[in-house]
């Protein structure tokens, strides 16, 4: 199955979040933006910005190339 980068980059934020036993709303509010926002992420309809890709990173306390690699997938 071919999946965009949208979604792609959705399930990495979903599989690090998970991993550190997190909710979208904790996520959010660690790194300055609004609940539904990471959840449109996650899904896969949002464009993210590099901005918010390095606030993420930050907040899951991982480098943002890592948001990136898709290869850890589940």
């Amino acid at each position: 199955m071919v999946d965009n980068i949208r979604l792609l980059f959705g399930k990495v934020i979903r599989q690090k979040r998970l991993s550190l036993g997190i909710s979208q709303e904790e996520l959010a509010f660690s790194c300055g933006l609004h609940r539904t926002y990471i959840s449109d992420i996650e899904r896969g309809l949002r464009n993210v910005s590099l901005d918010n890709i390095e606030r993420i990173a930050n907040a899951l306390g991982v480098k943002p190339k890592d948001l990136l690699d898709f290869t850890a997938i589940d």
